[in-house]
């Protein structure tokens, strides 16, 4: 009997998890049972992050704790920032992020032990460290000195601060907040899928996540928000023109595009059928960042796409096309956006990471040969 082939396993269930779920009835992503949406209006990232890695919301008391704990661990070391150093600018941010955590790996004496305690205390560890990493990233590459963090600063802020050098208006915290929320967790995805694969065979922590971060790289998964930029930019952002201009110019290329039959990113989604329940929250975002900057031909150019592929494919924007223009107007530079996506998945990651070892087994799937048959070399 012939074997069923399911390319890119579509279709194939590979485990439980309680961590994250698309509620079919709803449509809505829901974290530990939360809509996500409530959670981006109602919670800090740090709520969200204790929330993922234990399963409940946590109290006062647990909230202040982590925070104390987030804010002392928020300096990059030295050595670490010596091998950024090393690193060409020319290289993708994603590089720098990936051996970021390798070198963070690799200078924690408990790297090997994969208690449940050891663990948390690793991912608190990375979710207090990789603001600093991606931050200072960004501005070596404009030739700018690394900013120390600021204790007195929640996590949004002191990220925000560390890359720009000044507390961010409480517009661009929001925005900000509301897009880490919204990136988090989502279920089996490429990379929490890879991240899970290496913790399968009891590979550390930060092996796991670094092989994520590879798997995020990529432009079908991560790098889907840096080529939403990247369609604005050839569409041309044109700071004095009018929204209805934009608008305009921007339904014009997508007509050309898909008359192309070009593959435009930011749109579409394996998982959701009826839209990506995240895009309202986000979008919201999107449009308090253009106003509170007043840059009206961002809006033109967002509407005029979506509205270009609904009519023509009925096709629906995930999370990534919303999020690229909102971390473009923040003044985050395009190679910077999927690892803004790693500082919020690294939550994700971790939390399937402990899950996949509570109960491990092997991840080892089959593969249906079709190559040549035996055959053997000429005497």
């Amino acid at each position: 009997m012939s074997e069923e082939i399911r390319k890119g396993l579509a279709g194939v269930v590979a485990d439980t998890t309680a961590i994250s779920k698309v509620n079919p009835e709803t449509n809505s992503l829901l974290y530990r049972g939360y809509p996500v949406q409530e959670l981006a209006a109602r919670c800090s990232f740090e709520e969200v992050a204790l929330l993922l890695w234990n399963g409940e919301l946590p109290t006062e008391r647990e909230l202040s704790e982590f925070r104390e704990f987030d804010a002392a661990h928020r300096a990059m070391d030295s050595s670490l920032k010596t091998v950024i150093d090393a690193l060409p600018t020319a290289c993708h941010p994603m590089d720098v992020c990936r051996t970021a955590v390798s070198v963070l790996g690799a200078q924690d004496p408990a790297a090997e032990d994969d208690s449940p305690a050891a663990n948390l205390l690793k991912a608190k560890k990375l979710f207090s460290a990789l603001p600093a990493v991606v931050a200072y990233d960004q501005r070596r590459r404009r030739g700018q000195e690394l900013i120390q963090p600021r204790e007195d600063l929640d996590w949004c802020e002191n990220f925000l601060h560390m890359t720009f050098g000044e507390v961010p208006a409480p517009e661009v915290k929001r925005a900000f907040s509301v897009s880490m929320v919204l990136y988090a967790e989502h279920s089996f995805n490429c990379s929490t899928f890879t991240a899970r694969t290496i913790a399968s065979s009891l590979s550390d922590l930060y092996s796991a996540v670094t092989g994520a971060i590879g798997a995020l790289k990529g432009p079908l998964h991560g790098g889907a928000n840096e080529a939403v930029m990247h369609t604005f930019d050839e569409i041309g952002i044109r700071e004095d023109e009018s929204e209805a201009d934009a608008e305009r110019r921007a339904k014009e290329w997508m007509d050309a595009a898909l008359g192309q039959k070009r593959k435009v990113m930011g749109f579409g989604h394996r998982v959701y059928k009826n839209g990506d329940s995240r895009v309202p929250t986000m979008q919201a975002a999107l449009f308090d960042m253009i106003e509170h900057v007043d840059r009206g031909e961002m809006m033109g150019l967002y509407k005029g796409l979506a509205k270009s592929m609904d009519e023509a494919k009925g096709i629906q924007p995930n999370l990534d096309y919303p999020a690229g223009p909102t971390y473009h107007l923040m003044g985050f530079d395009t190679p910077t956006f999927t690892p803004l996506f790693v500082a919020a998945r690294v939550t994700g990651w971790t939390a399937h990471i402990m899950e996949q070892l509570a109960h491990n087994s092997l991840i080892r799937p089959l593969s249906a040969y079709d190559g040549p048959g035996e055959r053997h070399l000429p005497e």
